[in-house]
């Protein structure tokens, strides 16, 4: 199953997607916009940069996790990841970003 964005509002009337690989799991989630069109941009940004390699910033958080961030040319940061147990992993789910975003589908859950 090829992975795909799910659009989705949230209780305030801001939009978020999250990109989710074909086994149903989140590999990457947005920041909340005001506009539906504007999360929208952000989708295409993931499919337009999520295979670039130079577009990922691998990071640890506080807690020693690690995790990753996609960023825009512009350094802005489009979506994160989760926070994983192991670097192989958070490189796993880069691949998989890179692997998923470019052809995935957007399934609006905004209705």
């Amino acid at each position: 199953m090829a992975g795909k964005f799910e659009l989705k509002s949230a209780k305030n009337g801001d939009f978020h997607f999250s990109l989710l690989a074909g086994n149903g799991q989140i590999i990457l989630q947005s920041e909340m916009y005001k506009t539906r069109a504007s999360a929208e941009n952000g989708i295409e940004s993931v499919k337009k940069n999520g295979s670039d390699e130079a577009r990922f910033e691998r990071l640890t958080s506080s807690n020693e996790k690690p995790y990753f961030v996609l960023k825009a040319a512009n350094h802005q940061i489009i979506g994160q990841s989760q926070m994983y147990e192991s670097e192989a992993s958070r490189d796993n789910g880069i691949e998989s970003v890179k692997k998923n975003a470019p052809e995935a589908e957007t399934v609006d859950l905004t209705a």
